[in-house]
């Protein structure tokens, strides 16, 4: 009696066992075994749905991370604004602002196709080397990708960099990426126009 309540409370308790890995499948199925060490191709399938599912209800949400999901328009004016924010903060040379907007990890192609890292921008703007005293910026459009924004625009510069003047018409394009519920700017690519007469605006 006492190796047949064994067996049977064994059994329950390997049904039940089975029953968390293999739901909707028949015991007889889970049971079922070409070696004591080893599963049936059913019951590892079964184990990895489990595991999988585990770890994604464990993971946390990182709600708020992500541009939101609603209205585009919505995303188009955000960018739209940082991108007038970035205009007063070049027209003030502000470098705190420009430091806010810009991300650790940014990176730019001048007009005479230098590259700068965001230190390296920000350290010209702090001498004053830089100083932009007109920028009127039309033509502007913005696309948004997931979690990366494009913008390219047109602009009217009067300024110098120290060694020469600057001022002329200028295309550029900027690009951002939503990072810890900011848009942060990544990378700026600015072509100077030699004859901004002959070219229509879009």
């Amino acid at each position: 009696m006492i190796y047949h309540a064994f067996s049977r409370q064994s059994r329950e308790r390997a049904f039940l066992f089975d029953a968390l890995f293999c739901a909707g499948l028949p015991s007889d199925t889970c049971m079922r075994r070409s070696s004591p060490s080893r599963l049936t191709s059913q019951e590892t399938a079964c184990v990895l749905v489990f595991v999988t599912l585990f770890v994604w209800c464990a993971v946390p949400s990182y709600g708020g991370m992500l541009p939101h999901r609603g209205d585009k328009h919505e995303q188009h004016r955000e960018v739209e604004a940082i991108e007038n924010q970035w205009r007063q903060a070049m027209l003030n040379n502000d470098v705190g602002d420009m430091d806010k907007l810009l991300a650790d990890d940014y990176i730019a192609i001048t007009a005479n196709g230098t590259i700068e890292t965001k230190a390296q921008s920000l350290a010209v703007r702090k001498a004053g080397t830089v100083r932009i005293t007109k920028m009127d910026v039309s033509d502007t459009k913005v696309r948004i990708y997931g979690d990366t924004a494009v913008v390219t625009s047109r602009a009217e510069i009067n300024g110098s960099n120290g060694a020469s003047d600057v001022s002329g018409h200028y295309r550029y394009t900027r690009v951002y990426n939503y990072r810890l519920g900011k848009w942060k700017i990544v990378s700026f690519e600015a072509s100077r126009m030699r004859d901004p007469n002959s070219l229509q605006k879009h």
